[in-house]
C-alpha cells in the first residue's frame, strides 16, 4: 500500500509493483519522455548534480505575475555544493495577500535587479543540474516564463527546456508519507525533523526540499529514467485524484 516500509518483492517501496517487461526494454531504450539528454538513463539519479529552485512570486499566473525572489541550492551525493538566492523587483507591485506568505515587500526589491538583469547568472548556475522543485510545475512555469521574457532562449540547460520533466519531492512525499494529513513543506520538515528557519523564503525552501528529497532518497526508484516514469505516473493520478475530489465537494 501507499507509503508502506515493508520491502515487498517485486514491488516498490511504496507498494507499486515494478514495472513489466515491456516497461523495462521501454527503460533500456531510453523512451522516457522528459529526460535530459545529457544524462544516462540508467544513472543513479542521487549521484547527479540537482539544482533545487523555489520561487516567490506576486501570484500564482505566470503570465501575469512575476518573480520577487529565486533560490537556488545545488545537491550532489545527497551533499549541498553550491547556493544562489537573488532578490528580484518585479516591476509591479506586490500584493498583500503574496506578503502574507514570503513577507517580501515593494520597499526590499525597490533597489533588486529585474529579472532580465540576473537571468544570465542563474542560467549559469543550473547548467549541468537536473531541475527539482517542492510542487514543481508552479516553480517550472515561472521559470520557463520568465526566462523566455529574458530571452534566454539558447544554450538552455535541463531547468529552462521545456521538455525537461522536473523531480518534485512533493509527488513523493504524497505516495511515502501519504498518512501525513497536511503535505506542506513546512509541516513535512518538522515531520522529518528538517530544519526550516525561514519558510517560504526561496533560499530557506530550495534547501528544504532538497533534504526531504535526499531523505525519501531510499525509498525511491534508482534510476533516473526509472524515477521520471514512475514519479510521472504517480503525479497523474495524485491529479486525477485531487480534480475528483474538488468534484465531489463542489
Amino acid at each position: 500500500m501507499r507509503g508502506s516500509n515493508i520491502d515487498v518483492c517485486g514491488c516498490f517501496p511504496t507498494g507499486r509493483h515494478y514495472p513489466g517487461i515491456a516497461e523495462l526494454l521501454s527503460l533500456t531504450l531510453g523512451q522516457v519522455e522528459g529526460l535530459w539528454p545529457d544524462f544516462a538513463s540508467n544513472t543513479p539519479w542521487v549521484e547527479l548534480p540537482l539544482a533545487v529552485i523555489d520561487f516567490e512570486t506576486t501570484g500564482f499566473d505566470e503570465n501575469l505575475d512575476r518573480v520577487v525572489e529565486v533560490g537556488v541550492v545545488c545537491f550532489q551525493h545527497g551533499e549541498v555544493t553550491a547556493r544562489h538566492n537573488f532578490l528580484i523587483n518585479p516591476e509591479q507591485p506586490i500584493p498583500e495577500s503574496a506578503i502574507a506568505v514570503h513577507g517580501i515587500t515593494d520597499a526590499m526589491v525597490a533597489d533588486a535587479p529585474r529579472f532580465w538583469q540576473i537571468a544570465e547568472e542563474l542560467r549559469q548556475a543550473l547548467v549541468g543540474h537536473l531541475p527539482a522543485a517542492y510542487n514543481a510545475t508552479f516553480d517550472r512555469k515561472f521559470m520557463h516564463a520568465e526566462m523566455r521574457r529574458a530571452a534566454i532562449l539558447t544554450d538552455l540547460p535541463a531547468a529552462v527546456d521545456p521538455r525537461v520533466t522536473w523531480v518534485d519531492p512533493l509527488v513523493w512525499v504524497r505516495e511515502l508519507m501519504a498518512d501525513e494529513k497536511s503535505k506542506r513543506l513546512g509541516d513535512i520538515c518538522e515531520k522529518l525533523a528538517i530544519p526550516l528557519a525561514d519558510a517560504h523564503r526561496a533560499w530557506a525552501d530550495s534547501e528544504a526540499a532538497g533534504r526531504v528529497l535526499m531523505t525519501l532518497a531510499e525509498r525511491m526508484p534508482k534510476g533516473y529514467a526509472e524515477l521520471i516514469r514512475i514519479q510521472d505516473q504517480y503525479a497523474a493520478r495524485q491529479e486525477a485524484e485531487m480534480a475528483d475530489w474538488r468534484r465531489r465537494r463542489s
